[in-house]
């Protein structure tokens, strides 16, 4: 907490005491708090190999309409790991660990149907396989704690009907090419709700200056994935399927003899009043490559932190099982059971099982944890790194303001 108070502390110093009422209007404090620790059974290969310990995100900032229609937003991040301190910090100390998450300003009502964010944002779902720039949740490997953000301007319409986004800017942290500083990128995302609960998707993505994408390597060339979604959604069930591939060359889309691709289907059975089972299949050829989300299990998903295609050298193939149980009105349990092998099936397959928990204290505040065991298969290198088995426990709390 005194660290929390600390970084308020340094933002209120930091923003412009000369700020006049007439200038920012409607100024909100935004942000959100996650401390997660997690502990594993290690055995001698293991050992390092999984967090133990406590790590702490802080999300701050202000959001504040400028003029009509245009509102900035500013984000700062800090994070940490506890250690301890016998004399405290000081808030220059704070202050150089701090890094500047979004600085962007929101046109709304543009050319009377579209909205503008120019600058530093987030971007994507965070429960998407394969596009998510932002903070992640629940993920106890410190390595994964920094929220990413993107430097861009993104349009973006929607009405009852369809939805539609065009982004261009620049990204770090993808393997740039020598002399750049960064890869620049442009995408698109259309969604149609053809009814209420039938909707389809598209999307494009395309980057530059990738030093490599797809286990190639390429200079001034293009490189991305496009794919498409569809998922139908009434009452009693949600199902959802999609297909996404990779393209890499000296041209736009254009695909090699070895493309990677990435299939993924959902379903969840809504009848029952207070458990939901669910399943979820997902099948990827070997050097598939995109920036998403999707972290299968406490042990195994986690330590890939979304990128679930880097599980082995084949690519991957993996079943989900499970449910969510509601036995009372605040509380959530899940039970989850993973099969993950190489796409080939030629070694033995790692299963894994997990327990979790969450409980809604009120709108703003989550308390979670969770126990999960894995038994490593023969395929990849995770026998070969973390030995035959684990068990991981973890708990947490994330709050939003």
């Amino acid at each position: 907490m005194k660290k929390l108070l600390g970084l308020l502390l340094v933002m209120t110093m930091a923003w412009p005491v000369t700020a006049s009422a007439d200038v920012l209007k409607n100024v909100d404090l935004k942000g959100e708090i996650q401390t997660i620790a997690s502990d594993v059974r290690h055995n001698t290969r293991a050992a390092g190999a999984y967090n133990s310990g406590t790590n702490t995100r802080v999300l701050a900032g202000l959001s504040a309409d400028l003029v009509e229609d245009v509102r900035a937003n500013i984000l700062f991040q800090y994070v940490t790991a506890w250690n301890g301190n016998t004399q405290g910090d000081t808030v220059q100390d704070y202050w150089d660990n701090v890094r500047l998450a979004e600085a962007n300003v929101v046109l709304s009502n543009l050319f009377c149907c579209l909205e503008a964010t120019v600058g530093r944002q987030f971007y994507g779902d965070e429960n998407s396989a394969v596009m998510y720039f932002g903070p992640k949740h629940y993920n106890a490997e410190p390595e994964f704690l920094a929220a990413e953000s993107l430097d861009a301007v993104k349009l973006f319409y929607s009405d009852d009907l369809k939805s539609f986004t065009v982004i261009a800017g620049k990204t770090s942290g993808l393997g740039e090419q020598a002399g750049h500083d960064g890869a620049s990128f442009y995408g698109m995302d259309f969604k149609l709700n053809l009814t209420d609960a039938f909707s389809a998707q598209v999307y494009g993505y395309n980057f530059r200056n990738v030093a490599a994408f797809n286990g190639q390597a390429y200079e001034e060339k293009d490189s991305g994935f496009y794919g498409a979604k569809v998922a139908f959604a009434p009452e009693a069930f949600s199902v959802s399927a999609e297909y996404a591939r990779n393209f890499a060359g000296d041209r736009l889309v254009k695909e090699g003899h070895n493309t990677g691709y990435m299939v993924k289907a959902d379903a969840a059975l809504n009848v029952l009043e207070k458990v939901t089972p669910r399943a979820t299949f997902l099948y990827a050829k070997e050097g598939f490559t995109a920036f998403g989300n999707y972290m299968p299990g406490l042990l195994v998903g986690q330590k890939l932190g979304g990128d679930i295609f880097a599980y082995s050298d084949e690519g991957v193939r993996l079943f989900n099982v499970g449910f969510d149980f509601k036995p009372y009105e605040k509380w959530t349990v899940s039970l989850d059971g993973y099969a993950f092998q190489g796409r080939n099936g030629h070694h033995a397959a790692t299963f894994e099982g997990d327990l979790t928990a969450s409980y809604a204290h009120n709108d703003y505040v989550e308390l979670f944890a969770g126990i999960g065991y894995a038994k490593y298969g023969n395929d990849g290198t995770y026998k070969a790194d973390y030995g035959r088995d684990n068990t991981k426990g973890q708990i947490g709390m994330l709050i939003n303001f």
